[in-house]
């Protein structure tokens, strides 16, 4: 099939809906559902985008396998120009949400593609990986993924909650594959993607009991015994009064595994303590840091000129705590694309001539941009504050008796009432919306706990030799003088 178009996309989701419940209403289709469809829209016009005769040079390219177009998320990097494809395709997918689509299917593509560049990690399952990778290169499939144990009782290890299957783990062998029970999330997306790959992300300790929760494998969302627990969708109907609710929320859930056979064929560890523990050796933060540091460039790049446009429409931009605010935000834009270019130009070929982006400065961004995002958000309620609580309800005032009120006390500068809501109903998406909230929160968390992000990249691991070196010159290039005792030499 290669390459979909949203059509395809839409038609394959309709037919083979993940058992997602929202409360307690089960959706029988995303596709058509009021809080999920407008998330599929979204993604639909990102796999049409990829076929725009102008971006098709840098979104498509053709299967080794079939000769057929495939996305270029899925695109093996053979040379420093093959990782600059995947920035342009990464960043039109971004710039086509705004960035407020952190799960687009190129970030799980790009994990993908380290796994299986780095396949022959898995031992015995090496071939499982590789095939499933060009399963879903070849199908163009929408994957999530769930790697966080439920917040039940963090104090204890799996083995050792109420039920030992509150953490997903094997229950059983038989022919056909392993039958799997628990729960993980946090199924960003899952209401609307195809399949998901599950593995654990927390460390497993090497004990017998501990063996069954150190797994990893593939499966559709449609499988047998799997369904998503929902959070509240935070969509809205309105796209004048939500701009971005309206179009872009990511609904995230968990996921229940009720007695699930996987096969033996979409197992990528089993029962491997070891290998779940090193599974860092594979890299892909190298590919999936590279989409992620792209798509907050898009983003702040948007919220950028949402402070300066809401600004020049109050004349507030030429205070000057103003500008060093949207300095700030620039400065960030900035730092992030330095990093992704150097992560580019620094890239070393491995043994089989695959270039992977070199992930030194592409941490430096994961574990600042965490903090980052947050500021960002406080600096775009500082810049318009008040601005961002008084706009009217809904559009249908321009057609009220209270009209001329909103005309006239709602204008800005030199632009109308009409206009400046428009713009500030975005910025109110953003700031102070319940989309905005989880926004923040996916931001700071998506990579796992900050603190210990920016403890394990930039210290623990990080190579302190050059730092080292020029302290260690210094103290060698003189000698303690010796101190001058009292009545000596007089």
């Amino acid at each position: 099939m290669g390459a979909r178009r949203g059509i395809d996309y839409i038609e394959r989701l309709k037919n083979n809906p993940p058992e997602t419940w929202i409360g307690k209403e089960k959706v029988t289709d995303p596709t058509t559902h009021p809080l999920i469809a407008p998330a599929v829209q979204s993604i639909a016009r990102l796999y049409d985008s990829q076929w725009e005769p102008e971006k098709k040079p840098y979104m498509l390219s053709k299967s080794p396998d079939t000769g057929e177009w495939i996305g270029n998320s899925f695109l093996v990097p053979k040379s420093k120009e093959d990782l600059a494809l995947r920035r342009l395709m990464h960043r039109d997918w971004a710039e086509e949400t705004y960035g407020m689509m952190g799960r687009s299917t190129d970030f799980m593509s790009a994990m993908l593609t380290a796994w299986y560049v780095n396949s022959d990690f898995f031992g015995p399952y090496e071939e499982n990986v590789r095939h499933y990778f060009e399963h879903v290169r070849e199908n163009d499939l929408y994957l999530t993924h769930v790697l966080i144990d439920p917040q039940v009782d963090r104090s204890k290890p799996p083995s050792e909650q109420p039920d030992e299957f509150t953490y997903l783990g094997v229950v059983k062998e038989t022919d056909e594959g392993i039958i799997v029970r628990g729960a993980k999330m946090l199924a960003t997306a899952g209401p609307y993607a195809d399949e998901m790959l599950v593995w654990p992300f927390h460390l497993r300790k090497p004990t017998e009991k501990d063996y069954k929760y150190a797994i990893s494998f593939a499966l559709p969302l449609n499988t047998p015994g799997v369904r998503l627990i929902s959070r509240e969708p935070f969509t809205r109907k309105s796209v004048y009064d939500h701009p971005l609710s309206s179009q872009f929320d990511e609904l995230d859930g968990v996921v229940i595994f009720d007695d699930v056979l996987v096969p033996w064929e979409r197992v990528f560890i089993y029962q491997d303590v070891e290998r779940v523990n090193t599974i860092w050796k594979l890299n892909s933060n190298a590919m999936t840091g590279h989409q992620t540091a792209i798509r907050l460039q898009a983003k702040l790049q948007f919220l950028a000129g949402l402070v300066m446009k809401s600004t020049e429409m109050v004349n507030t931009n030429q205070f000057p705590h103003v500008q060093d605010m949207m300095g700030e935000i620039t400065t960030y834009i900035e730092l992030i694309r330095a990093a992704v270019i150097a992560s580019e130009v620094t890239a070393q070929p491995n043994s089989a001539g695959i270039y992977m982006p070199n992930v030194t400065p592409l941490y430096a961004i994961r574990n600042s941009g965490n903090r980052w995002y947050p500021r960002v958000r406080e600096i775009i309620q500082f810049a318009i504050a008040g601005g961002l609580m008084y706009q009217p309800a809904d559009a249908g005032v321009f057609d009220s008796p209270i009209a001329g009120d909103i005309r006239k006390y709602y204008r800005g500068a030199d632009v109308t009432a009409e206009e400046k809501i428009k713009l500030f109903k975005i910025a109110a998406d953003i700031a102070v919306s319940d989309f905005g909230s989880r926004h923040e929160l996916y931001e700071r968390f998506y990579s796992g706990d900050p603190m210990f992000l920016r403890i394990q990249t930039q210290y623990t691991a990080y190579d302190k030799s050059e730092s080292l070196a020029l302290v260690d010159r210094l103290l060698a290039s003189y000698e303690l003088e010796k101190p001058v005792q009292e009545g000596v030499g007089k």
